[in-house]
């Protein structure tokens, strides 16, 4: 019997795919504070550490600094990986572990993501191979253990080869050595730099890349074209011969080769342990070594990372009729979650909605960080009140690359940010803290979020609807507005939200003047939208600066997008009735079975007056992909509205499988939720559905916030949890545990005949009201909720419904 394409231990905590080929860029992801490993299947990886910028350790010429935002590419130009080839010494036979490079199929694969190590068993001529992968909790290191057995039912003479490619790291210097007294091979390089003063900020670079051994190799090779000679990566000429030539790299291209000679009998088995990772010198090289390179230094690593991640758990276990579900909210999502949040996506000048929006997503891990991100953000705020593109996070960090391109948005995050934490905390002190800015001045929280409110209430043209400059939330629509002119739907809908928000915070804050200053601007707003923007059927996303009205029907390409219709709802500009023509429009235009595209039809080539995100090739990125972050706020607008079973259809959506044939259409394991599949499915159909395999996305904030507040309406409010769930119609019974104000809530969910309305007992104690008080930290309640039986599925029909996705 085969083994299933993806399965899943019981709780939840390993997730395997069973072929290296159906599958070829699954991947799953490791990360401390300092650095991030992306490995996929076959064993193409991508890392990058903080220095304090972004850097590698490991390269190729043909990338961007950040591989791994390079999407969908099957096979790195200069393979960057982490291989093993596996020589026959009687036969000649060659293999090599994950897959690549040789690409030999094997009589049995497995690839495992664990949250904290990814893995490989893999059987082959009678030899079973697990590697495995693992981080440190403080280092900038990887942590390698191979194990070779024999189950030939005979003697083996084997040569195993770890082949760890570092390519090409600098025009001005590069070289390697096998350094004995260090315990391996070490890569130097020097960082180019032109300007003087760079020189100095790049003294302390940590310029050497090593691969550290725990047992003495028989051979090894340092030069990657001596390594691979005419053979190729597929069949190295070096493995031909039967010892590695010991070569140096002098001014050419490094690599780390080391080869084993083993004789193993039947049953037999050999372990092996590897460092390999950037370091400043050889002094760092040695501690590294000292700490980490052996069975103790392992398993240490191993307990503190556990810990780490424990840190990170999140407030919310379920458990409903669909377990791939309940895996992914439990284990997975958390874990995205506080990987965003924890290491703010490893830069040093996150955008400023990213790093709020990130943060929005540690209410529910971490609330404090939160706190400290308001404070943090609120502390750069400019003089006007607008908010910076970019949030520096080190001394001496700059903005960079997108950060120096004028956005519109950035002070809409604040409120909209904000709410959940005080949601989540009550904690209305934060909003009389006081924070010097950038100016020197210094203001309290309240203060400087209404002068950032006020800010966008200037921030608007003669009609009242708001200018977009080179971008809103989007980022490559650069063209729209860059004359001074151009006008955002999205912007404006989004402010009217932010306003409405902030003048709630206000009200329960004391300030009802203020309460009534913010509300009226929020009303002002909706009323300019719908005035110019509404085109009968949905919202069109903006003004150009030639007063072009785009993405309304009379546009052949991107003619409706996503998001003005998702603030729509949220802003309270689509009344009952614009509500249901825009749903529709969405349904009939926009939907897949991967999730509502971000816009249709795609662009299929520049349009001057929208920007770059035309140039995009048509369902990837920003130009018509199931571009998860807007679908999430979709899906936030429907639970906000009460529409519950549509928001969980595309809610699901958003997930891959557990049909094998969706996973396979969409390549990925459920263990991160990307930041986009392909759309533009009417227009490539055979592509559409394919995942991005990014795993930066502020999707994953909104999606647990959507989970925990609208799918079980386990909604903080202040000292109150407040129960509105709306699972849907076809689930007859739920269970979740939640974390609120140091309380725990054991939740039983259930439908039930003749039930009218939301009934909540507490420790069989019926409530007057749908909401929990006087929450007493270190309790534990248990909360029974009885349900209206809605029309829909029948139970029967729910329950095979369901035995089918499993």
């Amino acid at each position: 019997m085969s083994a299933p394409l993806i399965a899943a231990s019981d709780d939840g905590t390993r997730v395997s795919l069973s072929t290296p080929t159906a599958m070829p860029l699954a991947s799953a992801f490791l990360w401390n504070r300092r650095m991030m490993v992306q490995v996929n299947c076959r064993g193409y990886a991508s890392a990058q550490f903080m220095q304090p910028e972004p850097a590698k350790y490991a390269h190729a010429p043909n990338l961007e600094a950040r591989t791994f935002m390079q999407p969908e590419q099957p096979y790195y130009a200069h393979h960057p990986g982490r291989f093993f080839y596996l020589k026959d010494e009687d036969d000649g036979a060659l293999f090599s572990v994950p897959y690549e490079p040789v690409r030999a199929a094997a009589e049995r694969f497995e690839f495992i993501a664990e949250p904290g190590r990814i893995g490989w068993r893999v059987q082959q001529a009678g030899l079973l191979i697990e590697a495995s992968l693992q981080l440190t909790t403080d280092d900038v290191v990887e942590l390698w253990l191979l194990r070779v057995r024999n189950l030939s039912g005979r003697t083996r003479n084997i040569s195993l080869y770890p082949y760890f490619p570092v390519g090409y790291m600098s025009w001005m210097n590069q070289s390697a050595a096998y350094r004995p007294e260090l315990g391996g091979i070490v890569c130097a390089s020097v960082t180019p730099y032109q300007r003087v003063e760079d020189y100095f900020k790049h003294r302390d670079f940590k310029d050497l890349t090593f691969l550290l051994h725990e047992r003495a190799p028989d051979a090894w090779e340092t030069r990657q074209a001596a390594f691979e000679g005419e053979g190729g990566l597929h069949a190295p000429s070096a493995v031909q011969a039967p010892l590695l030539a010991g070569g140096q790299a002098h001014y050419e291209t490094p690599t780390t080769a080391l080869q084993y000679r083993l004789a193993l009998a039947d049953g037999a088995d050999e372990h092996f342990r590897f460092l390999f990772g950037p370091a400043r010198d050889e002094a760092e090289i040695a501690a590294l070594r000292a700490r980490h390179l052996s069975a103790e230094g392992f398993a240490a690593a191993d307990a503190a990372y556990a810990q780490y991640l424990a840190l990170g758990r999140g407030c919310l276990r379920i458990e409903t009729p669909e377990p791939a579900l309940d895996r992914f909210v439990n284990h997975w999502l958390p874990r995205q979650v506080y990987y965003h949040g924890d290491s703010n996506r490893l830069t040093t000048d996150p955008q400023t909605r990213n790093y709020l929006q990130d943060h929005m997503g540690m209410v529910y891990v971490q609330p404090q960080s939160m706190r400290q991100a308001i404070l943090r953000a609120l502390s750069q705020q400019e003089a006007s009140g607008a908010m910076p593109d970019g949030i520096l996070l080190a001394e001496g960090a700059e903005l960079k690359y997108i950060n120096q391109i004028p956005h519109t948005d950035h002070c809409v995050w604040l409120p909209v940010c904000l709410q959940p934490y005080l949601d989540e905390t009550g904690d209305y002190a934060l909003l009389d803290e006081a924070v010097t800015g950038s100016d020197g001045a210094t203001a309290t929280v309240s203060e400087r979020i209404c002068a950032a409110m006020r800010w966008l209430l200037a921030a608007r043209d003669d009609r009242g609807l708001s200018y977009i400059a080179q971008g809103d939330w989007c980022d490559p629509m650069n063209m729209v507005g860059y004359q001074g002119r151009g006008v955002s739907g999205w912007l404006t809908l989004a402010t009217a939200h932010a306003l409405a928000l902030w003048a709630g915070i206000c009200e329960r804050h004391g300030r009802m003047e203020l309460a009534v200053e913010f509300r009226a601007g929020a009303a002002q707003a909706n009323a300019a939208v719908n005035a110019h923007l509404w085109d009968g059927d949905w919202y069109a996303r903006g003004i150009t600066d030639d007063g072009v009205v785009f993405g309304v029907a009379s546009d052949t390409e991107g003619r409706i997008y996503l998001n003005p219709q998702s603030w729509a709802m949220l802003s309270g500009a689509a009344d009952p009735a614009r509500q249901a023509r825009l749903i529709a429009a969405v349904e009939a235009q926009l939907e897949t079975p991967f999730g509502a595209m971000m816009l249709a039809p795609a662009y299929t080539g520049m349009r001057e007056d929208v920007g770059r995100l035309t140039q995009k090739f048509p369902g990837s990125a920003e130009n018509g992909s199931v571009y998860n972050h807007a679908a999430a706020f979709y899906i936030h607008s429907l639970y906000r509205t009460g529409d519950g079973d549509r928001a969980y259809r595309l809610l699901r959506q958003m997930l891959p499988g557990p049909d094998p044939q969706d996973y396979l259409r969409r390549g990925q394991l459920p263990v991160f939720v990307p930041n986009y599949y392909r759309g533009a499915w009417r227009q490539y159909p055979d592509s559409a559905g394919r995942s991005s395999q990014l795993f930066n996305t502020g999707t994953a904030a909104w999606l647990y916030r959507c989970i925990i507040e609208g799918l079980f309406g386990l909604h903080g409010d202040g000292d109150v949890l407040r129960i509105a769930p709306q699972l849907p119609s076809h689930w007859m019974q739920a269970r979740a545990r939640r974390r609120f104000r140091g309380a725990e809530f054991e939740v039983e969910f259930g439908r039930e005949a003749g039930c009218e309305r939301v009934a909540v007992s507490v420790d069989g104690v019926p409530m007057a009201e749908a909401a929990i008080g006087a929450i007493e930290a270190g309790r534990r309640y248990r909360v029974q909720v009885v349900l209206p039986l809605r029309e829909g599925p029948s139970v029967a029909a729910a329950a095979a419904a369901t035995e089918t996705r499993r």
